[in-house]
């Protein structure tokens, strides 16, 4: 009996010895019996701490590569790379390009829209004025936005544009005959020349501007005109609509 007792006390002792001090004792087994950590669910990507700032890098190249190649010719996997992200990332925030064009136009040419819808507003009484404060703003926006220039002569003046497309099937045509209204009137109270054409006058004062910006790329190296600026380009816009050329 005493044997045994003293056999058993050397086998508890060996396991005990087993659980906690040796390799593979009671540490050891406890991090095995941890569950393993949960696979990441799909969903936002890594570092959606940083989404705002990731979506806005997609719209701006989104802008960039359709004011250099067009929208139809820009696939989402293309300005994906153009922001250094993966197509996963891209279709993340925007599904498709119909989708990534709406938002285009709802956060970043609605607001631009707007400020240079004003300028009539702000000088309802003097043409003169009004007309200087458009060609400003023009020049002002395609300063601060450089895609602004090319991307309305391709998708917006051009026949065919699909933003102009987009952009009259989501608002109409209430902003041009609201200007146009406004010419007329200044036309028939003897305020400007009644020879002008109300339909043209906006679309006179964008070659006047925004033309020379969208080619500047083109003749920034010629010695006669690499020294304008975008207060210049104003400037004669202003006094070739509201003077001409007479003296």
């Amino acid at each position: 009996m005493a044997r045994q007792a003293q056999t058993g006390s050397k086998a508890g002792s060996k396991a005990g010895s087993d659980r906690t001090d040796q390799p593979g004792g009671v540490e050891e087994a406890g991090a095995r019996a941890r569950p393993e950590p949960a696979a990441r669910r799909p969903g936002r990507p890594s570092g959606s701490g940083r989404g705002p700032e990731q979506r806005a890098r997609l719209l701006d190249a989104a802008l960039a590569l359709f004011a250099r190649q067009g929208i139809v010719d820009t696939t989402l996997g293309q300005v994906a790379r153009e922001a250094g992200f993966t197509p996963a990332m891209m279709h993340y925030y925007f599904k498709t390009r119909d989708q990534l064009l709406d938002v285009l136009i709802d956060e970043r040419f609605l607001p631009l829209r707007a400020r240079l819808g004003g300028s009539f507003q702000a000088h309802p009484d003097d043409p003169v004025a009004a007309i200087t404060l458009l060609a400003q703003r023009l020049v002002e926006v395609a300063g601060h936005y450089p895609w602004f220039p090319p991307l309305w002569i391709r998708e917006v003046i051009s026949e065919g544009g699909l933003l102009k497309l987009r952009m009259h099937e989501r608002f109409g045509d209430a902003n041009q005959k609201n200007g146009i209204a406004y010419i007329e009137k200044w036309q028939r109270d003897g305020k400007i020349n009644a020879a002008l054409e109300p339909s043209l006058v906006f679309l006179s004062v964008i070659g006047l501007t925004i033309l020379p910006l969208a080619t500047s790329s083109m003749w920034r190296n010629d010695p006669a005109r690499r020294k304008l600026t975008a207060d210049d380009i104003a400037r004669h816009a202003v006094a070739l609509l509201t003077q001409g050329v007479a003296r």
